[in-house]
């Protein structure tokens, strides 16, 4: 497999309806907002999904969520102290920060595409950081998004009192957010520079491609029931040479999207207008999400 050898910029359009996208810890874990209502799906949001995905695809992942452990590892430090390859470069006389970086990007797809901080602290291994060619902006929605909040009592008995075993639990009280309904965009790059130095080939950015246009299969929770969240179009744009042939701005700012002139809000996905702006000699490949 070859190292990556050309720019690739790409977008994503995806609808919610009915779900909460990505709550806020710091707000109640209401949908995120800016400053102008405008929705948000953070970037370290969409790339645990896109984590989810290259694991369903069965490819070896560094940060896996704890629900979706599948090599019995409990940590980070856990799983790259297990590691063999790693580990002959990051103790002792032969620690070498570079021969470490290059084994943890060969083991780890997740580490040659975005990169990883090594900082486990004790002063027994070495500090290593690495930067990945793939980078993600944050979703934004097109237009303010409604948040629509449901009070939600939990009414079961969680434990068994010694006292008095029959004796029903009170019950709790909770809140449930969701975006009624908004179209999102979110953009992102693959840099050839950083590509070079983690190994992260061709055949690495079409995975990540395939997991950009399936990101929430096998992401359904009670926020996000299935159908709710939904990718309409992924947008692919491969320049013919490392630096590409426009910035990466000028790629995004390409993508068009309008509110059909004859209404004044939309409800559905078909309420917006998409149209690309050719840009002399980089075509634009287009993806269906599943």
């Amino acid at each position: 497999m070859s190292t990556l050898d050309h720019k690739i910029d790409f977008a994503v359009v995806l609808s919610v309806r009915n779900a909460n996208p990505n709550g806020d810890p710091l707000n109640g874990n209401r949908p995120r907002q800016n400053y102008d209502g405008l929705g948000e799906i953070s970037d370290v949001c969409i790339k645990r999904k896109i984590r989810n995905r290259l694991q369903d695809m069965g490819e070896a992942i560094l940060v896996q969520s704890d629900e979706k452990r599948n090599d019995g590892h409990r940590s980070i430090k856990d799983r790259v102290d297990a590691n063999e390859n790693v580990q002959e470069h990051g103790k002792g006389k032969k620690a070498n920060k570079e021969l470490y970086a290059d084994a943890a990007c060969q083991s780890w797809i997740d580490v040659r595409s975005f990169g990883q901080v090594f900082a486990f602290g004790g002063g027994e291994s070495v500090s290593v950081g690495i930067r990945g060619p793939v980078s993600i902006h944050t979703a934004v929605s097109l237009d303010r998004i409604d948040i629509s909040s449901m009070q939600i009592t939990k009414s079961v008995n969680s434990v068994t009192t010694a006292k008095d075993p029959d004796k029903k639990g009170s019950d709790t009280m909770g809140m449930k957010h969701r975006v009624d309904f908004g179209v999102y965009v979110f953009y992102g790059s693959i840099n050839t520079q950083l590509a070079e130095k983690t190994g992260f080939t061709y055949e690495d950015a079409e995975k990540i491609r395939e997991a950009l246009r399936t990101i929430f299969e096998n992401d359904t929770s009670s926020a996000r029931p299935d159908g709710s969240m939904e990718v309409h179009q992924l947008y692919w744009w491969e320049h013919s040479s490392k630096m590409g042939q426009y910035s990466s701005a000028k790629v995004h700012r390409s993508l068009k999207i309008e509110l059909k002139p004859d209404l004044t809000e939309a409800k559905s996905y078909d309420d917006y207008n998409y149209t690309v702006i050719p840009l002399e000699g980089l075509a634009v490949q287009e993806y269906e999400g599943l």
